[in-house]
């Protein structure tokens, strides 16, 4: 079910997201929230559940591989490219 309120942008570009959304959402005074753009749409969100997401995204990657490492030899590999041209 779709809860939708109407809200206006104060001062300073400030939202005041109303007493019964906050509710739905677990929003709770103090709750660090990240905002992006998706699709010509502000979506807000708790910390916490981006971070829950994405460690559920990566959980089958397994322990002994680096994906760090991965990324760093790609953009080694494509740097190389780069400079061949």
């Amino acid at each position: 079910m779709t809860k939708s309120v109407e809200v206006h942008l104060g001062r300073q570009g400030r939202l005041v997201i109303p007493v019964a959304l906050r509710q739905i959402l677990g929003f709770e005074e103090g709750d660090t929230l990240v905002a992006r753009e998706e699709a010509g749409r502000l979506v807000l969100e708790k910390q916490a559940m981006v971070k829950q997401r994405l460690k559920a995204r990566f959980a089958q990657v397994p322990k002994e591989r680096s994906l760090v490492d991965e990324l760093i030899a790609e953009r080694r590999e494509a740097a190389k490219r780069e400079l061949q041209e």
